[in-house]
């Protein structure tokens, strides 16, 4: 590969940066946007809710299982030419899901486009690595963030605004104009480096196996985490029969892979300690900030009676705080090790989240906005020196396997995230409810006494003395449930606390650079 060190593209880096991160991002907000508009879709398609959350399964599950054997289909069809299919491909599922007229169509649309969007991220990540030289991509991931990062916090915002000022329709169609424009950019500035115009495709070969036991592994891991908190996990056979499934195929995927002569990616690129330690971290960082990213919006409708627009607007001004302090960190990162950087992130998102612990059921709009705002700085100091640790001291050949990895981890972490934030909240709310009900009955004085000025409130209001006992009691009972899921929320918020906390160690084992330190090298 050194024949091709000094390689430039044709066009402008940052140009071709801004391209494939926008098609990134289309993919990405997808995931998220769609989620507040199912009740509109279940409506128009009279269908269940729980039918309607199909739509998002769905797509998860083919989104999940191309991840990984994309760098396989990029290196059988050209990484550009690869890139274009997905990108036209996706577009187009977008406009069919939009025009769907049955709910059956849209989750075969949304298959397809799950499917196609799947070898996007990967493929924008590899072309970042191959644009640009080891001591500019700190810069370049920067561009990248706004994807990965943003999309998600302005997804719910998003899809809140158009599904209540406009159709559910346009959650899809709004991906149409952005994909054609974003298409005839990649045709025109994107090109592959020579090492990718130089491989063989006739030698790759196709791997079945591996590619049936990725299929089977992770479809059924994301229907499992997806499909779980609805049917009650492991009290459902259907549930319990795709974790099995999914345990089956992961681990068989994993000897194949590390065993076979052509595997459909490459899980070698692992012994690299800067790329496993930095897919480590993205592993921890996605749960939190797809859990987090979750559990905001969910406390604002469902606990405080928030519109979906106004619960995404919880989230909007951390996410304008990431877009402004992440070229801050960019700018950090050839002073600072790195690595110091990352422990920084992780710690701060701990004490974000303990911030969070001061929750009350009537906090106003501001402080809960601050509370996110304060995680969504800490997530500014993890996504751009992360990334750029894990591929410091990988080859250039490496770079489709490790793209596919580690979007694949990043994007499973996330999956997992939100099912075990989901889940939580509702054991702990469970359990908090069973150790509350005990001052919940006539021998205890404080409710007796809560229970009288009650009743003698609402007596002066005109309420006859039965109707004002049972109005006091369904308030207090109102009010028991109300605790006892902030108090859920608190214990949640609590953990991933001290779970961030447990990273911060970890990254003192990467590489002891900067930025600008070197390594991975075309």
């Amino acid at each position: 590969m050194s024949d091709h060190a000094g390689w430039k593209p044709k066009s402008n880096p940052w140009l071709i940066a801004v391209v494939v991160t926008l098609a990134a991002f289309m993919e990405v907000l997808d995931t998220t946007i769609v989620n507040v508009a199912l009740p509109h879709i279940s409506g128009a398609m009279s269908a269940s809710y729980d039918e309607a959350t199909w739509t998002l399964t769905a797509y998860l599950v083919a989104n999940g299982i191309v991840l990984p054997i994309s760098a396989y289909f990029s290196k059988l069809l050209g990484r550009k030419r690869y890139f274009l299919i997905c990108i036209a491909a996706f577009t187009v599922c977008s406009l069919l899901c939009g025009l769907a007229t049955n709910l059956s169509q849209l989750i075969v649309f949304r298959v397809l486009q799950g499917f196609f969007g799947g070898g996007l991220q990967p493929n924008q990540q590899s072309i970042i690595l191959d644009t640009f030289a080891p001591e500019q991509r700190g810069r370049a991931f920067s561009i990248s963030a706004i994807a990965i990062v943003v999309a998600p916090v302005v997804g719910p915002t998003l899809g809140g605004w158009i599904t209540d000022n406009l159709t559910w329709r346009w959650v899809f169609l709004i991906n149409v104009p952005i994909g054609v424009i974003t298409t005839i950019a990649v045709m025109e500035f994107v090109e592959d480096p020579p090492w990718e115009k130089q491989k063989d495709r006739r030698e790759l070969g196709l791997d079945f196996i591996g590619i049936g036991l990725i299929t089977l592994g992770l479809g059924c891991l994301q229907v499992f985490l997806d499909r779980g908190e609805d049917d009650d996990w492991f009290k459902s056979g259907f549930i319990t029969t795709f974790a099995i499934l999914s345990l089956t195929g992961i681990v068989g995927a994993i000897f194949w892979l590390l065993y076979a002569k052509k595997p459909v990616v490459d899980l070698r690129v692992l012994k690299d300690r800067n790329f496993a330690l930095g897919s480590v971290c993205m592993v921890g960082f996605a749960a939190i900030l797809y859990g987090s990213a979750v559990l905001v919006p969910q406390l604002a409708q469902q606990q405080l009676g928030y519109t979906a627009t106004l619960a995404g607007l919880v989230l909007s001004p951390g996410a304008m705080l990431i877009v402004a302090i992440i070229p801050v960190v960019s700018k950090l990162m050839p002073i600072i090790q790195t690595r110091f950087l990352v422990a920084f992130g992780f710690f701060l998102m701990a004490c974000a989240l303990f911030f969070t612990h001061h929750l009350v059921p009537n906090i106003d709009f501001k402080t809960l906005t601050i509370m996110r705002s304060s995680q969504s700085i800490a997530i500014a100091f993890l996504f751009v020196p992360i990334t750029t640790l894990a591929y410091l001291t990988l080859k250039a050949s490496e770079n489709a396997d490790a793209s596919a990895l580690f979007t694949m981890f990043r994007n499973v972490a996330g999956s997992i995230g939100i099912s075990l934030a989901t889940a939580s909240i509702v054991e702990r709310t469970q359990a908090n409810m069973a150790h509350m009900s005990g001052h919940m009955t006539p021998l205890n004085p404080n409710y007796n006494d809560s229970i009288q000025r009650l009743t003698h409130t609402l007596m002066d209001m005109g309420q006859t003395m039965q109707q004002a006992m049972t109005t006091a009691t369904g308030l207090m009972y109102k009010e028991y449930i109300s605790q006892s899921t902030i108090l859920a929320y608190l214990d949640v918020f609590g953990a991933v606390a001290i779970f961030a906390l447990c990273f911060v160690p970890i990254t003192f084992f990467f590489s002891p650079v900067k930025a600008s330190g070197g390594g991975g090298g075309h």
